[in-house]
């Protein structure tokens, strides 16, 4: 059998020995779960929906297959490459989020998806990691040639994303993009006056988005009050990580998928609790913190600005989107309708995420002082 050797000029030796393969294996390990948890929680509902019992699994095989092609595909690419996948990805993803209040399809009050053959596109989720390295990009361009407003660019294409998540509206979608753009502009430098008001800014954001929203109001203040609304869902899935104990009550053996409708999605990680247990809840939770701590580690020697604020944009928005899911699902913070990142059910989401992952791959690889372009 034929082995990749470190002599091997080929694209994809050279690949093999410079891409940081720990976090191509944890990947490919959420990858992995992924597909055993769309075996234990999809069938039950596609069953309850009146779909065949494998529509959600041969739909998340295809899924997952793209997304493990993308990840190694985006790898392959050097950081000029991912600049101009980025700028290109985000336009597009910028014109189909505008178009989702046109020909978008609105479900449960909010207009995000545009449907196509087979399934429903969300465009937004693109934007998170075209906007990391897009505005990496402009930001570290200004520190270059002070001349450039790449900063007050980057402000710019943050406000009128903010303007089209506000109006469709995605509240968390947001929160998760501000909160990347903000830690690029600290980790930039920013005055620590500024990082003060920012933060005051995002206080005014949310209780804002509480005053205005009746589905934020409402969610914050079950969380607030057990005696306000319904706790169905919560309730539900913290019963299912009781249920599940240490081990689990095994494959096919919860019932948490048979009652909750968004088993595969929002409220994967309870059926993972409630069928095989805490470690193994533990383990998807180990896998994602190491993913975030050895980037952020691998950036301590990095000398090229653009590397460390996208990979930095990069690491946040992965590390955020899995935190909101497993802690709503927890009770830990108000729910939101956020995908647990490769596991939960989605084509957008797992694409996207696939997307933003390869990047965070092709900027660390080692490469020779001058191959960084």
């Amino acid at each position: 059998m034929p082995t990749l050797s470190r002599a091997d000029n080929s694209v994809l030796g050279r690949w093999w020995w410079t891409v940081d393969r720990w976090t191509l294996f944890a990947i490919a390990t959420l990858i992995g779960f992924g597909y055993v948890m769309m075996l234990a929680a999809s069938p039950a509902v596609a069953e309850r929906i009146g779909q065949s019992r494998d529509l959600f699994i041969l739909k998340q095989v295809l899924f997952l297959a793209v997304a493990g092609a993308i990840v190694v595909g985006v790898s392959l690419m050097t950081p000029r490459d991912i600049r101009r996948l980025a700028l290109i990805g985000g336009i597009i993803a910028l014109l189909l989020t505008a178009a989702t209040m046109v020909i978008g399809v609105e479900i449960k009050g909010a207009r995000r998806w545009i449907a196509l053959p087979g399934f429903a596109i969300q465009p937004s989720e693109f934007l998170k990691p075209c906007f990391a390295v897009v505005a990496a990009w402009l930001i570290s361009e200004s520190r270059r040639s002070p001349r450039f407003p790449g900063t007050t660019i980057a402000i710019g294409i943050y406000a009128l994303i903010l303007l089209l998540l506000k109006s469709q509206p995605d509240i968390g979608m947001l929160a998760v993009v501000t909160a990347v753009f903000f830690a690029q502009l600290y980790v930039n430098g920013l005055n620590l006056f500024l990082v003060g008001m920012g933060l005051l800014s995002f206080c005014g954001a949310g209780f804002a988005a509480y005053t205005l929203f009746p589905h934020v109001r409402s969610r914050v203040e079950r969380f607030l009050d057990p005696a306000v609304g319904d706790h169905y869902q919560v309730t539900t899935a913290l019963e299912a990580f009781g249920n599940g104990g240490l081990l689990g009550r095994g494959p096919g053996e919860g019932h948490v998928k048979d009652i909750l409708p968004d088993a595969h999605a929002d409220f994967v990680y309870a059926v993972a609790g409630e069928e095989f247990g805490m470690i193994v809840c533990v383990i998807i939770l180990a896998v994602f913190a190491f993913i975030v701590i050895r980037g952020l580690l691998r950036l301590l020697a990095e000398q090229d600005l653009f590397v460390v604020l996208a990979a930095t944009g990069l690491i946040a928005g992965f590390g955020l989107q899995a935190f909101v899911n497993m802690a709503s699902t927890l009770h830990l913070i108000p729910t939101k309708g956020m995908t647990l990142p490769f596991i939960s059910y989605g084509g957008s989401s797992v694409m996207a995420i696939a997307m933003g992952m390869g990047m965070l791959l092709a900027l660390t690889r080692r490469r020779h002082h001058g191959d960084r372009t």
